[in-house]
């Protein structure tokens, strides 16, 4: 099920290629990231490991209900 992750942080195409970077590597497919929404939508069943990835690679997010 795609989940919708809120990043207010996220300002620019580094933030975008910092945060796609970090879904690739951990092989998550299937994802986008929207600047202008400040929002990353991602296909998962976990979404505390998003979290966790979008955490560790600078960026505050929360998942949208």
């Amino acid at each position: 099920m795609k989940k919708i992750f809120s990043v207010p942080d996220m300002s620019c195409e580094h933030c975008v290629k910092a945060i796609t970077k970090a879904l690739n590597d951990a092989k998550f497919s299937g994802f986008e990231v929207d600047l202008s929404a400040k929002e990353v939508r991602v296909e998962t069943d976990s979404p505390d490991k998003i979290i966790s990835l979008l955490d560790e690679a600078g960026y505050d997010a929360t998942l949208n209900v």
